[in-house]
Order: structure tokens, then C-alpha cells, then sequence
């Protein structure tokens, strides 16, 4: 009986160390592959990032006239009604 006890207890630790095995290889294998694609990544050059900062800033404050406007005439439109 003491013996059947030993194997099942060295089974069970046996199956314990598999399982944990195998949960470690797919996060190594997603590191892996976060690895290979960081790799293939196009990085932008400094003059590309000037570039495109320039064109957001632009393109908001465009945005803001155009709102500013918009509340303008807005505020003027409803003055010629109170």
C-alpha cells in the first residue's frame, strides 16, 4: 500500500512539473514573436516625426479657427434674436 502511495505521489508531481512546462513555452513563444515583429518594424526618421508633428499641430489649429468662427457666428446669430 505505502508503495502504491509513492507512485501516485511521484505521478502526480510528474504531471505538476509538465503542466507548468507547458504554460511557460507559449509566453516564451509570444516573446519570441514580439522579438521577430519588433524587428520588421519601419521606425520614422527624425526629419519624417518633424514632418508629421508640424502637420498635426497645424491641422489643430485649423480646428480651433474653424470652431472659433463657428462660436463667433453662432453668438452673433443668437444676439440678433434676444
Amino acid at each position: 500500500m505505502a508503495k502504491e502511495k509513492d507512485i501516485k505521489k511521484k505521478d502526480v508531481k510528474k504531471t505538476n512539473t509538465k503542466k507548468k512546462e507547458k504554460n511557460n513555452k507559449p509566453k516564451e513563444k509570444f516573446l519570441v514573436g514580439v522579438k521577430k515583429e519588433m524587428k520588421l518594424v519601419i521606425w520614422p526618421t527624425a526629419k519624417e516625426i518633424l514632418k508629421y508633428t508640424l502637420a498635426t499641430i497645424i491641422f489643430c489649429i485649423i480646428l480651433v479657427a474653424f470652431f472659433e468662427v463657428l462660436n463667433l457666428v453662432m453668438a452673433y446669430v443668437k444676439g440678433l434674436f434676444n
